[in-house]
């Protein structure tokens, strides 16, 4: 149960665990469906979700999207980057903003344990983390197919882990700026911020979309992944300052 007040000792700190926190997926596991019935299933599960998303966005988050005609700008696959401040809207949400067949977000293994979630809904559009070597490779074909071959869209939460209502925009690695600079791909940012409801106690959450950002192709990989980062990390930054209303209080430990 998540309470109005929570503590944290790193601003890297997990403070929302899955139900199955040390769950991990086989090495045989299947990103995209092969069968008929799995295909099948794809479409059915992807726009079961999007009905929920549209109807817990609107109505229970109050959610606004500033800015997804900015989207249009490529005409290919590409990356998004947002703040983790939802635990299950930053799951729903994106299936509201992004096509629906088109979509794929970047996730822990541990979310694959999550009820019912973890089971019917994340094999469809997650992209799980590998957690060795092999699954790495695994996760970067896998990415390589949806960026090139369904020119579709990938969703990076470079934060890792989810705080909910935060206002702020924590440390995220370079390195999480791997993927699009391995592949020449654009990159956006999801900024997700909350605005004080006169109706509501809960906040007004307003999503404002900006790129599309491209990586030096002339630097080395290192500083083309600095340089980037800095692009998402100033966006992503610049935006949040528009939170003007905190529901949930956080408390460093010192």
């Amino acid at each position: 149960m998540l309470s109005s007040f929570s503590k944290y000792q790193k601003l890297t700190d997990d403070i929302v665990e899955s139900a199955d926190q040390s769950f991990s997926l086989s090495d045989n596991y299947q990103i995209f469906p092969t069968t008929k019935i799995g295909k099948i299933w794809n479409v059915v599960a992807r726009h079961l979700a999007s009905a929920f998303g549209w109807f817990y966005s609107r109505i229970i988050l109050h959610v606004r999207v500033i800015g997804k005609e900015k989207l249009q700008a490529v005409n290919g696959g590409y990356f998004v980057y947002a703040n983790h401040t939802q635990p299950i809207g930053d799951a729903f949400i994106p299936l509201t903003i992004y096509p629906v067949m088109k979509f794929y977000a970047i996730a822990g293994q541990a979310n694959w344990g999550i009820p019912f979630i973890g089971k019917y809904l994340l094999p469809y559009g997650g992209l799980p983390v590998g957690n060795d070597i092999k699954q790495a490779a695994k996760l970067l074909q896998a990415i390589k197919t949806v960026i090139r071959d369904k020119k579709g869209v990938v969703v990076i939460y470079p934060e890792s882990h989810v705080w909910p209502y935060y206002t702020k925009i924590r440390p995220f690695p370079t390195t999480s700026m791997h993927f699009p600079i391995q592949l020449n791909a654009p990159s956006f940012t999801a900024t997700s911020t909350y605005q004080h409801s006169k109706f509501f106690k809960r906040p007004k959450m307003t999503i404002y979309i900006d790129g599309p950002f491209y990586s030096d192709q002339g630097l080395s990989k290192k500083e083309a992944q600095a340089q980037l980062h800095d692009e998402i990390w100033k966006s992503l930054s610049n935006r949040a300052k528009l939170s003007n209303y905190s529901y949930y209080n956080y408390e460093e430990i010192k």
